[in-house]
C-alpha cells in the first residue's frame, strides 16, 4: 500500500514538479563499469529517502562518466517516502569537500566530509529549523535550510571546521505564504544573496545576506508559472525553471539579474523548452550553457545562455532524453558530464557535454533505487 501510493504522488508530482586534455565532446562509456577500483574520477550522490532510515546513495564515477551500482551511507536522520519536489535535496559545497542532505522525515540535515573518490564520513546533524526540509545550500561555511512544512520558511547553520553543523540564533526567516509551495534556496556566487522559488505563489524571494542572518525580504514576481529550480551562472545570471502547471509543451526558463535591492531585472522571459514540466536546472562553468529537465517529457533542454540570453541548442527542445519521470539533476565540476535522477525508470541518465557546442552525448544508464531523491555530482 505505501509503495502504491508514493507512485501515485510521483504521478502527479511529474505533472507540474510539485513533482589531463579532453575532447570537445566526452562520449560517456557505452558500456558502463564498476568504477569503484582503478580510474575513479568522482562520484555522483542521491539519497533514498526512506522513512526506515535515510541514506546517501554513493556512486562511484569513472573518468568517462560512466557510474558504478551505489554503496548506502546512512544520514542518521529519516527521509519522508515520499517525492519531495524540489531541487538541492542534495548539495555539495563548491569545493566538492562536504555534501548536506536533508532527512525531511526527521527534520534535520545530515553533514559528511567527502574523499577524493566520493568516500563520505558522517559527521554532523542539526535541526533544519523548521517541517519537512526539502533544499540546503552552503557558501564557505554558511548553511540554509528551505523548509517547505507548516507555514514554511529558511533558516540557518554554520559548518564547524569538524564538518558539525550548529543553528544560527535569529536567523529563521518566513516565506511569502504560508501555502507557498517553495522549491529550492540557493546563495547566489557572492553568497551575499539568498533566494527561494515558490510554486505556489509564482513568487522568487530574496533576501540580502548581513552578518550570516537573511535582511531585507523582497517578494518578486517570476516571469512565468510554476517557477521551481534553479541555478547560477558564474557570471551571476539567475536561470529559473517554469513548469507552466504541468500544461503540455508550456515550460520555459527565465533568466534575471539580482539588483543590489534584491529586485529582480528579467533578461531573458520564458523561453519555451517546448517540452513539459521544465523543473530543474543546471549551468556550466564558462556560463555559455544551461540545461533544465522536463519531468513529463523524458527530456533535458538545452539553451545557450551568453549574458544570460536564452537560445535553444535544439529547434524541438530535446538537447538528451532521459529516462521516465525525471526528477533531478546535475552537473559535474569540471562540466563534462551531466546526470539526470529518473523517479520513473529508476535509473540515472548520464550525458557527455561539449563545452563548445552544448551538445549532449547519451552514456548507459545507472540504476538507482526506487524512491531516491536529491542529486549531486562531483
Amino acid at each position: 500500500m505505501f509503495r502504491s501510493s508514493r507512485f501515485l504522488i510521483l504521478g502527479s508530482m511529474l505533472t507540474a514538479c510539485s513533482g589531463g586534455m579532453m575532447s570537445d565532446l566526452v562520449a560517456p562509456n557505452a558500456a558502463s563499469r564498476d568504477a569503484r577500483g582503478g580510474g575513479v574520477a568522482g562520484a555522483v550522490f542521491s539519497e533514498t529517502n526512506s522513512p526506515a532510515g535515510n541514506a546517501v546513495l554513493v556512486f562511484r564515477r569513472s573518468a568517462d562518466g560512466s557510474l558504478s551500482a551505489p554503496t548506502s551511507v546512512p544520514t542518521g536522520g529519516t527521509g519522508s517516502g515520499a517525492v519531495l519536489g524540489s531541487q538541492g535535496a542534495v548539495t555539495l559545497s563548491a569545493d566538492g569537500n562536504w555534501l548536506l542532505v536533508v532527512n525531511a522525515g526527521s527534520n534535520d540535515v545530515s553533514s559528511f566530509s567527502v574523499g577524493d573518490k566520493g568516500d563520505l564520513t558522517l559527521r554532523g546533524k542539526a535541526s533544519s529549523g523548521g517541517i519537512l526540509p526539502i533544499s540546503v545550500t552552503i557558501h564557505d561555511d554558511l548553511v540554509y535550510v528551505l523548509n517547505a512544512g507548516g507555514s514554511g520558511n529558511i533558516s540557518g547553520l554554520r559548518l564547524q571546521a569538524d564538518g558539525s553543523l550548529v543553528p544560527i540564533a535569529n536567523s529563521t526567516r518566513g516565506l511569502s505564504s504560508a501555502a507557498a509551495g517553495p522549491a529550492e534556496v540557493s546563495f547566489d556566487p557572492t553568497g551575499t544573496s539568498l533566494v527561494v522559488t515558490e510554486k505556489n505563489t509564482n513568487k522568487i524571494v530574496t533576501w540580502h545576506v548581513t552578518a550570516d542572518v537573511p535582511t531585507g525580504r523582497v517578494i518578486n514576481a517570476s516571469s512565468g508559472i510554476t517557477p521551481f529550480g534553479f541555478t547560477f551562472t558564474s557570471q551571476g545570471v539567475l536561470a529559473v525553471t517554469e513548469a507552466f502547471g504541468g500544461a503540455a509543451n508550456a515550460s520555459a526558463v527565465s533568466t534575471y539579474t539580482i539588483n543590489a535591492n534584491g529586485t529582480l531585472n528579467v533578461i531573458s522571459a520564458s523561453t519555451p523548452t517546448t517540452e513539459t514540466s521544465a523543473c530543474w536546472i543546471v549551468a556550466t562553468n564558462n556560463s555559455k550553457f544551461v540545461y533544465a529537465t522536463n519531468a513529463s517529457s523524458a527530456s533535458v533542454s538545452g539553451f545557450s545562455a551568453r549574458q544570460g540570453v536564452l537560445q535553444l541548442l535544439d529547434a524541438d527542445g530535446r538537447s538528451g532524453v532521459t529516462g521516465a519521470g525525471a526528477t533531478d539533476l546535475a552537473i559535474t565540476a569540471n562540466s563534462q558530464y551531466i546526470y539526470t535522477l529518473n523517479g520513473g525508470s529508476h535509473t540515472i541518465s548520464v550525458f557527455g557535454v561539449s563545452q563548445s557546442r552544448g551538445d549532449l552525448s547519451a552514456g548507459t544508464p545507472a540504476s538507482a533505487p526506487v524512491g531516491a531523491a536529491g542529486l549531486a555530482a562531483k
